[in-house]
């Protein structure tokens, strides 16, 4: 084989008596996992190096039989006969190489595995219905599995500090350390903030931050995540629920242009938790605290909840609401109404706001942009999570600064404001106070609602389905965990009522629909549907 950049060199190994072939550089507990051989583990992490400490992923190695001229001896089938060795070898520190045999289940294997979770569960407190990790806890699930059952241990247990605070969102529990020293790892090798280490030896041995530091890197909670015990809790989501009541929704990040892929975690209708989901092409598998942590508003006193008619009866109803915002939409001339919506908002929406605007023949139209400045590495210079979106329906049009100068001058006298803050947009309110109608689409009161002509309620992110696409051109989806509160409705239900109310135009049923007709009018999502984007997202271009 030519050594070509393209080219990977392919290693023979014997797995469980069956032979397979695996790229140069894999790591034998890999080899096995993708033979569907499942080794249990606790130090050993895919996104991290492997230290060998917990010897829990210990398999049966041998390598080929050697000939007095050292080639391999060959079997019957042609394929090199095996040498097995005397002593267990750990497969996450241990490459595949040409000829070698693993034996991931045998009477010497599982003994090994039985010795070893003995030796973890000597000091480890057997209060499981009590910890926060139960449900979702290795030692756990693995001393049910490959435990011996019972403990022959009648010292006393080795006590550690409990409930320390290290830092402004992690609580360690000590007692429940394990020693598999992954967020040591992950603090040094993926968030490059290197304040975790071990202190003391043996069975006194303690995690704990370097003298002066403190975990509050906003990465900090990727350690919780990784924690195959319940050593370290998050301080948001500790003792507050029961992980198996939790409704699982795979769905997307929305608080920059990464588009980090995660899971929501709610139960009876409320949001508990979001963690990482892996995806490669976008965040690996970790996310930031501050985006994980940005869910609590769903649950705001501030919720728009429902639909309101400046001086008529609140809460009004929503065919009244869509009326009356329509009929101020129709009645004004196009060159004195402008649209200002978001960047926030999905594609369905946007390219139903891009309809609203050319049923009234409106040329006024952009979406406010945020920059900021990202880490490098997670965290976008793009405020937006859906910007590569805007731009492609042609709603990101550069023309804010001239519509702003069009409200503040008297030369835009009617105001469409969806998903946004007009004050944030650089409208004062004076001007919004002198504007002839003003309708405003969003989840929560802001500066703009008080002086609305109409407000309608919408979904927020974790109550909705759609997509987005990131600042890599990755198709993403969003999907619903939750319902939105009172009458509050979907984002594009709202916006297909008001463009049949201007235009008479129907016949969107369903959020499918709306991607199939957006999809057959742009020419980068042609032959796409919601359900091809899948879970991973579909890279475009």
């Amino acid at each position: 084989m030519s050594g070509t950049a393209t080219e990977v060199t392919m290693i023979n190994v014997q797995v469980d008596g069956e032979w397979k072939q695996f790229p140069k550089g894999t790591r034998l507990i890999e080899a096995c996992m993708k033979s569907g051989k499942f080794i249990p583990h606790y130090c050993y992490h895919p996104k991290l190096s492997s230290p060998g400490n917990c010897r829990m992923c210990l398999v049966e190695l041998g390598m080929p039989k050697m000939s007095p001229d050292r080639k391999p001896v060959l079997g019957a089938d042609g394929r090199p006969e095996i040498s097995w060795g005397p002593r267990p070898a750990i497969s996450c520190a241990t490459e595949v190489s040409e000829g070698m045999g693993v034996k991931t289940s045998s009477p010497m294997v599982e003994e090994c595995r039985n010795s070893v979770m003995e030796f973890l569960l000597i000091n480890h407190p057997l209060d499981c219905p009590i910890c926060d990790q139960a449900g979702e806890c290795r030692l756990q699930e693995f001393s049910v599995e490959f435990g011996k059952g019972e403990s022959r241990f009648i010292e006393e247990k080795v006590k550690k500090p409990k409930r320390v605070d290290l830092g402004e969102r992690i609580v360690l529990d000590d007692e429940r350390c394990i020693m598999c020293s992954r967020c040591i790892r992950f603090m040094q090798e993926i968030a490059h903030d290197d304040v975790l280490g071990f202190l003391n030896r043996g069975s006194h041995t303690t995690l704990s931050v370097y003298p002066g530091k403190r975990l509050d890197s906003n990465y900090s909670l990727n350690t919780v995540d990784i924690c195959p015990v319940g050593a370290l809790t998050s301080k948001d989501f500790r003792f507050k629920m029961r992980v198996w009541f939790l409704k699982e929704t795979k769905s997307i990040d929305v608080n920059c242009g990464t588009g980090s892929n995660i899971i929501i975690s709610s139960r009876e209708n409320a949001v508990q938790r979001i963690t990482p989901r892996e995806n490669d092409a976008v965040n690996s598998c970790w996310m930031p605290d501050s985006h994980r942590l940005n869910f609590h508003f769903l649950d705001s006193a501030e919720r728009l909840k429902n639909p309101i008619v400046r001086g008529e009866e609140t809460p009004a109803k929503w065919q009244r609401a869509l009326a009356v915002a329509a009929e101020k939409l129709k009645g004004g001339k196009p060159e004195e109404t402008a649209i200002i919506a978001s960047a926030r908002m999905t594609n369905e929406e946007l390219f139903l706001v891009g309809r609203l605007a050319k049923s009234l023949n409106i040329q006024n139209i952009d979406v406010l942009p945020r920059p900021q400045k990202g880490d490098g590495f997670l965290v976008s210079d793009d405020g937006n999570p859906n910007t590569s979106g805007a731009k492609l329906l042609g709603l990101a049009a550069g023309k804010l600064p001239s519509i702003v100068r069009g409200v503040e001058e008297g030369l835009i006298t009617r105001l469409v404001v969806l998903g946004e803050d007009a004050v944030d947009c650089g409208i004062p309110e004076a001007g919004l106070k002198s504007l002839d109608s003003l309708v405003v689409m969003g989840i929560l009161s802001n500066k703009s609602t008080p002086h609305a002509s109409v407000v309608l309620p919408s979904s927020a992110w974790a109550e909705k389905r759609g997509s987005m696409i990131n600042v890599k051109g990755r198709l993403q989806r969003l999907n619903q965990a939750v319902q939105p509160p009172g009458q509050a409705r979907d984002d594009w239900e709202i916006l297909r009522d008001l463009i049949g109310l201007v235009s008479g135009a129907s016949g969107l049923a369903s959020i499918e629909d709306v991607f199939k007709q957006m999809a057959a009018e742009t020419p980068a999502l042609s032959g796409l549907t919601l359900s091809r984007i899948g879970d991973l997202g579909i890279q475009l271009g």
